[in-house]
């Protein structure tokens, strides 16, 4: 699976800023040998959630991460460890036991992980808003039942397009304090996207002029979207009892790290 996307890789590098830095962030569907390397080689950092069977070597005997028992809320640390029959590393893990969806999370890191760990991988799930809007909150994406990878390649390109613009004048919206002309809820109850697309089709019947620019600021969020008041008194704030673990590997095992 790695050759396939590998070369998307390459090509992201040729267009981002010079000097940034990058982290590359995936479940468990991508924790692969051969992708922690070809980011190692792009000077890429990552935080990759990994399944509970990776072996993890403190020395010469791998054991499964499940092997290690955690009590809820408690975050354990494992750093300059070896993961897979590969053995590669030396790479650092954050494990924990989440409360209260009791799910436990396993990520691996190129850097020494520590809570703020869990908060970084954490942001890989606001592409599932992105999903959302391709499929039924917005284009109805597989309504188009194309079956040409090409001109699948196509439409996504437009739809890529579209939805800078669309997200573009959502923010623009909100940064001026017209959201609730078409998201009536008293917080931000929309994506910035599905805001856009309904200002331009509300601009479209009242004959408001259409923007022609597209701008995206790089400040932090100032109106987070909460669907519901129910769900935002579940959110909590994460946190772990954390302990951790240097587990400094004999000299001639560290000589290897890809």
């Amino acid at each position: 699976m790695h050759a396939t996307y590998a070369p998307l890789l390459d090509a992201v590098v040729e267009v981002l800023p010079t000097g940034v830095e990058v982290l590359f962030l995936a479940d468990r569907g991508f924790a692969d040998v051969e992708l922690f390397k070809h980011l190692h080689r792009l000077g890429w950092h990552y935080r990759i959630r990994v399944k509970s069977n990776f072996l993890v070597y403190r020395g010469q005997q791998g054991m499964p991460i499940s092997f290690y028992t955690l009590s809820t809320s408690h975050a354990l640390f494992l750093h300059q460890v070896k993961i897979t029959k590969a053995r590669y590393g030396l790479v650092h893990l954050a494990l924990a036991h989440h409360y209260p969806s009791r799910e436990r999370w396993y990520v691996v890191s190129d850097q020494p992980t520590t809570t703020e760990t869990f908060v970084e991988y954490g942001l890989r799930f606001d592409i599932e808003e992105n999903f959302l809007d391709d499929k039924s909150n917005g284009f109805q994406l597989e309504s188009s039942h194309i079956r040409s990878a090409a001109r699948l390649s196509r439409l996504c390109l437009v739809l890529a397009v579209a939805t800078l613009y669309l997200t573009s004048v959502g923010t623009a919206v909100v940064d001026q304090g017209e959201r609730r002309q078409v998201d009536p809820h008293w917080f931000r109850g929309s994506s910035y996207f599905k805001i856009g697309w309904h200002w331009i089709r509300k601009a479209l019947v009242q004959g408001w002029p259409i923007p022609t620019t597209v701008a995206l600021q790089s400040a932090l969020d100032l109106d987070p979207c909460i669907p519901s008041k129910s769900q935002a008194a579940k959110r909590q704030p994460l946190y772990f009892r954390g302990t951790t673990v240097d587990c400094v590997l004999p000299l001639e095992q560290r000589l290897s790290t890809a």
